[in-house]
């Protein structure tokens, strides 16, 4: 029977860049089988080393999660679609506060597209008023989020970030402008967002959040916003919202795709019910690796912002128990159903953690330069490099980035990208001094590991990639 495989947008570079791969199947395991055989540098992806699927790839058989199924064994049919999902880091109860809150003549004309609509009303509005948000993040998804919800007059809005504002960020963090570039995100957020509605309160967090603090935050808040990048941070946001007894509105981006949802909400799942564990570190690449589009985060954050509005109010149909992915090159939108693991560690009918935990160390990285340097004897620093090769002693720079990467900037090295250099070791001698890098040094400590298996010795790392070389070697290099 022939069944459509979708694959997300992280993994088409290991499909020959197909988003759907059609099989012949009467399993789910079976059409797995036949895809991982088209294609085989994704069984990695999908597979650990038992052969077992991994626990951040999710699959679905139309819009049901195999899990509560058959899982690979669940038959398919003629027609049907299944979906590879990976993880990429009712209203609030106001009532006593509600009685208290009154708009001011100003406040009416400001909202008067609010107040006249049924729906919402004063009364919706006045929720508005008495709601608090915390937004953990004031990037991508942040700047939207900030925007939408200073707008429509949430009363108290948090914000956590430590983040200073980088050229780059201009493509998508449509808070800032190009001459606040070197400043406090937190600070240009706060006087931007103030400006747009002086009637709400913002509280401002300049700090790392940790499992130190979160619980202390969290608590003064009725909703959780996820604006995070990172593994470690939304592991972290997910158990402190369940810890605390709040919805954790999520949303995620990569390249041109985005996943929002609403966790914790009454019984509902969370994000752990989604996925139990984190992927290794250097599997998934993050948006400085990976790219995003720049109107994706608006998009996504603004469905947030939609989610946390209706949550306030207490009108429309929240999110809860459901995945929403949105494909910006289609302009589609997808829905998947998800359920809560009865057996989930944090939220689960016997739940077995209890408390914060060191997220870090959960999700396999350490901060910083540090993740890159947990083997000495297989990496170099930028400054090594320059010194070899001002010295004469040229050893093969590789590159493993994409090509459209290598037109950005270089160093003159050969460029495998990471997705072909399984099929294209033959190219390489093992005899010779090889420094292989990439953007940052993620993909590049993944090449490592695979020469190493294949038998090469005298390979090293390149400590923070070509970024790092911009930043400390040769500033005449474009950074990206």
């Amino acid at each position: 029977m022939a069944v459509t495989i979708i694959i997300p947008t992280p993994l088409r570079q290991y499909s020959g860049n197909k988003d759907t791969v059609k099989v012949q199947a009467g399993t789910v395991g079976e059409a797995l089988a036949k895809l991982t055989g088209e294609h085989p540098e994704l069984r990695r992806h999908l597979y650990n080393d038992e052969g077992q699927l991994r626990s951040f790839v999710n699959i679905y058989v139309n819009d049901e999660d195999i899990r509560y199924s058959r899982k690979t064994e669940t038959p398919v049919k003629e027609g049907d679609s299944i979906s590879i999902v990976p993880s990429i880091a009712g209203g609030v109860d106001t009532t006593e506060t509600l009685e208290k809150i009154n708009l001011s003549n100003e406040e009416i004309r400001r909202y008067s597209r609010h107040l006249i609509m049924p729906e919402v009303g004063m009364e919706g509005q006045r929720k508005l008023k008495a709601g608090s948000v915390l937004i953990i993040g004031a990037g991508g998804l942040g700047s939207p989020l900030g925007l939408y919800l200073t707008a429509a007059g949430v009363g108290r809005i948090g914000i956590v970030d430590y983040d200073t504002i980088d050229e780059s960020n201009l493509q998508r963090q449509v808070l800032y402008s190009t001459d606040q570039v070197g400043e406090s995100k937190l600070t240009k957020a706060k006087e931007r967002l103030h400006g747009l509605n002086p009637y709400v309160q913002f509280d401002a967090y300049e700090e790392h959040l940790s499992s130190e603090n979160a619980l202390d935050i969290f608590k003064d808040y009725e909703v959780i916003v996820d604006g995070t990048d990172n593994f470690p941070t939304r592991y972290l946001v997910n158990d402190a919202s369940v810890l605390t007894g709040k919805p954790n509105v999520y949303g995620s981006i990569f390249r041109f795709e985005g996943q929002a949802s609403v966790f914790g909400l009454d019984d509902g799942p969370c994000y752990r019910c989604l996925y139990p564990e984190p992927p290794p570190p250097g599997l998934v690449p993050s948006c400085a690796e990976g790219g995003v589009f720049g109107v994706l985060p608006g998009i996504v954050g603004s469905i947030q912002a939609n989610e946390v509005i209706k949550l306030l109010t207490g009108i429309g149909e929240p999110l809860q128990g459901r995945l929403l992915l949105f494909d910006a090159l289609k302009m589609s939108f997808r829905e998947l159903k998800l359920r809560r693991n009865p057996e989930c560690p944090v939220c689960g009918d016997n739940p077995t953690q209890k408390e914060l935990i060191d997220y870090e160390q959960f999700c396999g990285v350490e901060s910083s330069w540090s993740e890159y340097k947990r083997d000495a004897e297989y990496e170099i620093e930028v400054e090594e490099l320059k010194q070899l090769l001002d010295s004469g002693k040229k050893p093969v720079v590789l590159d493993v980035r994409e090509p459209h990467e290598y037109e950005i900037a270089n160093l003159g090295g050969e460029l495998i990208p990471l997705r072909e250099l399984p099929s294209r070791l033959k190219e390489l001698d093992s005899a010779q001094d090889i420094v292989v890098h990439c953007k940052m040094g993620g993909r590049s400590q993944e090449a490592v590991e695979l020469l190493k298996s294949a038998g090469f010795r005298k390979v090293k790392n390149l400590v923070g990639g070509i970024d790092r070389w911009a930043q400390i070697v040769d500033t005449s290099l474009p950074r990206y």
